[in-house]
């Protein structure tokens, strides 16, 4: 039985693991400040001279994921399913946040790891960022395909109006 307990947990951290916001908010940032430390040998990522970078960082980290947070709220009691796309959502959702981008919480995350990369100075995080924002992209791309199979002509017509990734750019 404690074979069966511990496979259980084994399997509940792993799942977790898997979350994509503990991907981004905990595990990048472990990753990008562990690499840096080894790769420097000391913690001259933190010096006087990038005070500014440091603060611009840490404002773009609170800016990223005050907003995967926050349009999260925002999003689940308008437009129902589940935090991912376990559960897709029940109507699309065209107010607040989503009028100017169709993706604003895949976009806090990446605002989230530029402050990381920049608060470091680091260019593994912006290899990170790099790579998770192909990642955010493949899945942004399986994701317009499964909501417009689900709505149809009405998400093709708000994907018309309402850009994926930059407000009026792209």
């Amino acid at each position: 039985m404690a074979r069966k307990e511990m496979s259980d947990a084994t399997q509940q951290l792993y799942r977790w693991l898997g979350r994509t916001p503990v991907q981004t908010f905990i595990l990048c940032p472990l990753a990008v400040a562990a690499f840096e430390l080894l790769w420097r040998g000391d913690t001259s990522v933190f010096g006087p001279g990038l005070r500014g970078s440091l603060l611009l960082g840490l404002l773009l980290m609170g800016w990223g994921y005050a907003q995967y947070h926050l349009v999260g709220r925002y999003r689940q009691p308008r437009a129902g399913g589940s935090a991912g796309m376990d559960m897709p959502p029940e109507r699309i959702l065209e107010t607040g946040p989503y009028r100017f981008t169709r993706n604003p919480m895949y976009l806090g995350h990446l605002i989230f790891l530029l402050g990381l990369s920049i608060a470091l100075w680091s260019w593994f995080g912006l290899l990170i960022l790099a790579g998770r924002a192909i990642w955010f992209h493949r899945r942004v791309l399986q994701d317009e395909a499964r909501l417009e199979e689900l709505f149809g002509p009405d998400y093709v017509a708000y994907k018309s109006s309402v850009k994926r990734w930059i407000p009026g750019m792209f």
